[in-house]
């Protein structure tokens, strides 16, 4: 994970070597979406919501939840603890990381480009080289990094930046604000492109896309925020009221709902997410150090480590 310097545009973080840069995260990780009040019996834990269909007043009147594939008590619970940690006002929980991206690849039409990072999850590859582009989809891989170059593969037809930083595995880092500020001036005075920042290998513990620009940030739940390797889940993030209005209706349409009992044992592992974050970030700075020069440094090429000043993108997030 990043040393605590590695804020990516983010304001400094404080001086204690292992917290994170938004204040209270752990408070609203344990307490938000999780308001005793909102239930008649007042639990602690919110309670597993097993059914499926939900009454109705009169005929195709529901009071809030209409069926589980649209919505969910326990669902929501963990949709507004992610919004919150997030810094965002809308969440939408998947059934895995790529349902999550298959979600926003549905907003989509034939004939739009995809403007994508050259290193990301290889689920993600597959799913945009394989799969999106038999849909008349164009997808281009570019370096982020290269920052000019990223910037000439912008078309009039792109309709979405797909960003991810950290990248998976490569760990190379993306400005996210930059991107954001040269799509805003390549589309001045037009219809901008979506901005998605995959949020996973840092986690909404060390950024928050959001806050940088991003139209979207997803997670794939099953990794650092889930955290306990028991579930397969995903989740998007946004400010952007239409945005969110469209994914909640691809939520019930296209239909990669997470079970309910998923949905408890996710709000279960982010209430810990601050706690394993920070010992993660301990863990492996000390192994990346030790792998570059301790005693076995010899028989390693390359350590790569976003906290390593060795790190090529070191320098550029700090002076950031």
């Amino acid at each position: 994970m990043p040393n605590t310097d590695v804020t990516n545009g983010h304001a400094a973080k404080p001086a204690h070597p292992n917290s994170s840069p938004f204040s209270g995260f752990g408070t609203h990780a344990a307490h938000h979406g999780s308001d005793p009040d909102k239930w008649d019996f007042a639990p602690i834990v919110p309670p597993i919501s097993l059914s499926t269909t939900f009454k109705q007043s009169s005929p195709g009147v529901f009071a809030k939840f209409e069926y589980s594939r649209a919505g969910n008590p326990t669902r929501s619970a963990f949709e507004e603890c992610i919004a919150k940690l997030e810094g965002g006002t809308h969440a939408h929980a998947t059934s895995s990381g790529l349902a999550a991206t298959s979600l926003i690849i549905n907003m989509l039409k034939m004939g739009d480009h995809i403007l994508c990072c050259d290193d990301v999850y290889g689920g993600t590859n597959r799913y945009f080289n394989k799969i999106v582009t038999k849909f008349g989809i164009e997808i281009d891989m570019v370096d982020p990094t290269d920052l000019a170059l990223f910037q000439s593969k912008l078309r009039d037809n792109t309709a979405l930046v797909w960003l991810e930083t950290p990248t998976n595995p490569m760990l190379k880092i993306c400005d996210i604000k930059a991107v954001v500020k040269m799509v805003k001036e390549r589309y001045e005075g037009k219809k901008s492109p979506m901005i998605v920042s995959d949020n996973t290998f840092a986690s909404p513990y060390f950024q928050r896309p959001l806050e940088l620009g991003a139209t979207m940030s997803l997670n794939s739940v099953t990794k650092y925020i889930n955290g306990h390797t028991d579930v397969c889940m995903g989740v998007i993030s946004t400010n952007d009221e239409e945005v969110a209005k469209e994914l909640r209706f691809l939520q019930c349409a296209v239909g990669p709902a997470p079970s309910a009992f998923d949905c408890y044992l996710a709000l279960r592992g982010a209430r810990t997410l601050h706690l394993r974050m920070r010992q993660h970030e301990i863990n492996s700075l000390a192994i990346a150090k030790w792998l570059e020069n301790g005693e076995k440094a010899g028989h390693v090429t390359k350590v790569i480590h976003p906290g390593l000043p060795s790190h090529p993108h070191t320098s550029w997030q700090r002076s950031r």
